[in-house]
């Protein structure tokens, strides 16, 4: 049984049992093999836009001998695929506007697909999309790992709620406000505001609002 790191492992305990999966950027093809070692899933599609990252998927399925229930593809994001038969699609390790790219060009999954996302950057952009056509975000998660954390979420076709500025760059409150690891996220995102907000009055307005928000968790004290 291959190892997932904590970030990784996060990704994979989100993927429903006798999904169908295609794990897009999937480099090592690390959360494929897994998904298939614990019979989580038993067909993934192993992704990749590179050469070289297809080839150490190929490598590990090899070594694992998980290749008859692994297929993989060189392709750009989600282009090249038959939608018919997937109903999860994994996006991890990547920037937010990187998933929206993919997402924007593969409209057949909207509807029929489990979104598990794990961007490493712009999730803001990523969220606001989300929401805008058509997606409800139905989970968000936080995991640590080598001292980062790092917010997973799930999302498929539905109605989204209203969310705040802040809500946007952290995630809707009622799902993640009660995470063990919120606290660290949010002095994490207070700093990164803290430091733009000099030249950047978009940055000044969200560290406001995130002051309110650590206000509001202070617990009381008698």
């Amino acid at each position: 049984m291959i190892h997932l790191s904590p970030r990784l492992a996060a990704v994979a305990a989100l993927v429903r049992p006798g999904a169908h999966v295609v794990d897009v950027g999937t480099d090592h093809a690390m959360i494929p093999v897994w998904l298939i070692q614990t019979g989580i899933s038993d067909c993934v599609l192993a992704t990749d836009i590179h050469p070289g990252p297809l080839e150490n998927a190929a490598s590990m399925v090899e070594k694992t001998k998980t290749g008859n229930k692994i297929r993989l593809l060189l392709t750009d994001g989600l282009t090249g695929i038959d939608p018919e038969g997937w109903d999860t699609v994994i996006l991890a390790g990547m920037g937010g506007e990187t998933m929206v790219s993919i997402l924007s060009a593969a409209p057949w999954a909207r509807g029929q697909i489990q979104l598990i996302l794990e961007p490493q950057s712009k999730k803001a952009v990523l969220r606001r999309y989300l929401i805008e056509n058509g997606w409800r975000i139905d989970c968000e998660r936080l995991t640590e790992d080598a001292g980062h954390i790092y917010p997973i979420l799930t999302a498929q076709a539905g109605q989204a709620p209203a969310y705040t500025q802040a809500e946007l760059h952290l995630g809707l409150l009622e799902q993640i406000g009660g995470d063990p690891l919120f606290g660290a996220y949010l002095d994490k995102m207070r700093t990164q505001a803290v430091k733009a907000a000099p030249y950047d009055p978009a940055a000044a307005a969200l560290l406001g609002e995130y002051g309110k928000i650590k206000r509001r968790r202070r617990p009381c004290r008698l």
